[in-house]
């Protein structure tokens, strides 16, 4: 179930999501244009080492770049091949316009933020002793899907559904779409724990879950907010 579009039209331009994909897609021409980038050391000194962020490991130095913290917020513009790139800012491209017209710019961007910070720990705790970089924007994707999930539930997504030879273009309620992605990811990550995989499922589980929750206190600030704007006499 891939998905193309939704019906979901936005208020304003979503600058920030435009942002957030063109610093992603930056980032990947410069990680091609990077010799670091085919020996695969840029990874290990851009992305995300749960033992070397907690401590029980260090790397050499001469992948040493950026404080083992930052790599946190490095490895969510990381990206590890073109595929990877395409399907991380599809789904951007589709969700996250929505989100930022429901907080608004700058609450959007602490928001996106805070979800890739609650999927790289989700990560991280899920295997504190790996020395295997995390990269990518999944994660913090996860999360606005987390937060459209709730916002907007009902609103209709175009899905290119394969079978074969033969796809059918369906359009079906969010709930479903993404709905079945969180359990795809929840299927994936005890396949990936029984046979080994390099995909980071559990950034993936924790990212959607921090949206979910996040976005819960998001929209009452603004239900807050929007009360007292509009005052008593109205």
């Amino acid at each position: 179930m891939i998905p193309l579009k939704d019906d979901n039209p936005t208020s304003s331009k979503p600058i920030v999501t435009y942002y957030l994909i063109s610093i992603c897609v930056l980032v990947f021409l410069i990680e091609l244009g990077s010799s670091s980038y085919r020996t695969g050391t840029f990874f290990y000194s851009f992305g995300l080492i749960p033992s070397v962020l907690l401590g029980n490991n260090q790397l050499s130095q001469d992948l040493y770049v950026i404080p083992a913290f930052f790599t946190i917020f490095s490895s969510m513009f990381v990206h590890g091949g073109f595929m990877h790139l395409i399907g991380n800012m599809l789904y951007m491209w589709i969700f996250a316009d929505n989100i930022e017209d429901n907080l608004g710019k700058i609450k959007f961007l602490i928001f996106y933020l805070l979800c890739g910070i609650g999927a790289a720990m989700a990560q991280v705790f899920a295997d504190t002793s790996s020395q295997v970089p995390m990269v990518g924007a999944s994660g913090a994707i996860g999360g606005v899907l987390g937060a459209y999930l709730i916002n907007h539930p009902n609103a209709r997504v175009l899905v290119l559904i394969p079978f074969g030879f033969f796809s059918q273009l369906i359009k079906i309620r969010a709930l479903y779409v993404l709905g079945f992605w969180f359990v795809l990811q929840f299927i994936n990550s005890v396949l990936s724990n029984s046979q080994g995989g390099g995909v980071a499922y559990a950034a993936h589980i924790g990212g959607f879950i921090s949206g979910i929750i996040l976005i819960l206190f998001f929209n009452k600030k603004k239900k807050i907010k929007n009360k007292i704007i509009k005052g008593p006499w109205e």
